[in-house]
């Protein structure tokens, strides 16, 4: 039986407050892409973030490819791409200069080749060689999106990637998620997008004030009631909170 990408087990986060990820039992298998939905405050970002390694769990056990989360081992590490609200790029350098630097502390095989390559492949010739503090939100967005796929990771960790990109470069996004999900790579993405995300990923999950409240594909005939879950996890007052 293949090692998931992530377990957890009574997965628990807070920051001194009320926890902000509640007893949270979830697996993605390799390969598989989740889409995962739920208001502002319901642990998306918080679950990617403890995914990545940023974070430590506060209870409950996180394991990545079968190695502890806690640990944080660097091979892990590695294994992942993750896009945040965050660019974790040098505003200073242009975007080849900033995935150079990345690649050599990757340790990227055909660096130059493969910076040339993804810088093509989402769109960003045009501006390769301004300073990405001079870059539009969306463009910054997809020079993020180049460094989180870099080192061609086997797991990709997407916190809001389709933000301020327009149409054309939404479009670019899904194809270049497509081909690394066709590669094999595992995928987890929150959304407050609905069509795009079910269009990105087979399975859905919905948090709502730090716990799973929907977890499982969204079919055709499910769809109504699919979004009925979505709309209830963002009213205070509603059940499924």
């Amino acid at each position: 039986m293949a090692v998931p990408a992530i377990a957890t087990h009574g997965l628990t986060k807070s920051f001194g407050g009320p926890a902000v990820l509640r007893d949270l039992d979830f697996t993605l298998a390799p390969g598989e892409a989740v889409a995962l939905f739920g208001p502002n405050g319901a642990g998306k970002s918080t679950l990617l973030r403890l995914c990545a390694g940023l974070l430590r769990p506060s209870r409950g056990s996180l394991k990545i490819f079968g190695i502890d989360g806690k640990d944080g081992k660097l091979e892990t590490r590695r294994r992942i791409g993750f896009v945040s609200h965050q660019s974790f790029l040098y505003p200073d350098l242009t975007p080849i200069e900033n995935l150079s630097f990345y690649a050599r502390m990757y340790r990227v095989a055909g660096a130059a080749d493969r910076v040339r390559g993804l810088v093509e492949q989402v769109g960003l010739v045009g501006w390769a060689n301004r300073p990405v503090r001079t870059l539009s939100r969306g463009l910054e967005q997809r020079c993020a999106l180049a460094r989180a796929l870099l080192h061609e990771p086997d797991l990709l960790l997407l916190d809001e990637p389709f933000t301020g990109l327009d149409a054309d470069a939404s479009a670019t996004l899904q194809a270049v998620l497509n081909t690394a999900q066709q590669r094999g790579a595992s995928l987890v993405m929150a959304t407050h997008d609905i069509a795009q995300g079910l269009a990105c990923c087979g399975r859905a999950v919905v948090l709502a004030r730090g716990r799973l409240v929907w977890d499982g594909p969204v079919s055709a005939t499910g769809r109504d009631e699919f979004e009925r879950t979505v709309r209830e996890a963002s009213h205070p007052g509603s059940a499924a909170a």
